[in-house]
């Protein structure tokens, strides 16, 4: 059930390189491409895909939450995908969706940004002016939806198993590298743990999900656990009404076998300037 998680700056071939290595391992790449390809069969057309994806959203307004519900949906797609196993996730923050599992490897792909811009304007054609300006555009919006999303700094090495300076490395050796630490027994271990963690998240996503879509529900403050069918729900909610729809909606989420209510409800009035 080998999983391996792709984190990229632009401009640093690590499409390329990925594709590649797919083909060496006999993984499914599962890229913006596959998404959009699976996309129609968990709701989502291609227009909400190029609207929402690797894009932060911020809570605010219902369309905000339906953004937020949106971006799931994806997370539960990649999920899915990473049950099944020897897949390659391409970026959308997997290495972190999947951070409570062990026997991953989690890549992550760099370079200089002059070099990276150099790379970009001779692949895609384009002066290299726009392409610093695409690059910096990139790099913020990715970065920031790690920082947001998932709340860890997209440069921090620690959050990968191995990094590449694309700019020091040629592609063969890259792969060759990744290859042998791709066959390390340890990424095969406990690969039954491995799927039912992967369910708990994608259980986890789905509550999380129909919460988000409810107009019922106006700020979630919720945390969701699940275990063996069993689905806790800590947190506040700004009235009994509101949590007792929540709930409600928890325990209508198919795969949930009982509800855990932690909830406590606190009444607050707005601060208006």
């Amino acid at each position: 059930m080998a999983i391996i998680t792709i984190s990229r700056e632009m401009g640093t071939g690590a499409y390329q390189i990925a594709r590649e290595l797919a083909k060496r391992l006999k993984h499914t790449l599962v890229d913006g491409s596959k998404i959009a390809e699976l996309a129609p069969q968990y709701g989502l057309d291609r227009e909400v895909l190029k609207r929402v994806d690797e894009k932060p959203p911020v809570y605010i307004t219902a369309e905000d939450r339906l953004h937020a519900a949106h971006l799931n949906t994806i997370e539960i797609i990649l999920l899915d995908c990473a049950r099944k196993g020897d897949v390659i996730l391409y970026g959308r923050g997997s290495q972190d969706l999947l951070s409570e599992v062990e026997n991953i490897l989690r890549l992550r792909f760099v370079a200089p940004f002059e070099d990276r811009v150099e790379s970009l304007s001779e692949r895609e054609w384009i002066d290299p002016d726009l392409a610093r300006e695409l690059i910096r555009k990139s790099d913020h919006q990715r970065g920031g939806f790690i920082h947001f999303y998932f709340n860890r700094d997209w440069n921090d090495p620690l959050g990968y198993d191995q990094v590449f300076n694309t700019s020091r490395m040629s592609q063969g050796a890259i792969i060759e590298s990744i290859v042998a630490a791709a066959k390390d027994p340890r990424l095969k271990n406990d690969e039954e743990n491995t799927r039912e963690i992967v369910d708990e998240i994608i259980l986890c996503k789905k509550i999380e999900t129909e919460l988000f879509r409810s107009n019922a529900i106006e700020n979630l403050h919720f945390k969701i656990s699940t275990k063996n069918g069993v689905a806790c729900l800590s947190g506040h909610a700004h009235s009994d009404a509101e949590k007792q729809e929540a709930l409600r909606i928890a325990e209508g989420v198919e795969g949930v076998e009982r509800i855990e209510d932690d909830l406590q409800v606190v009444n607050y009035r707005p601060y208006k300037e």
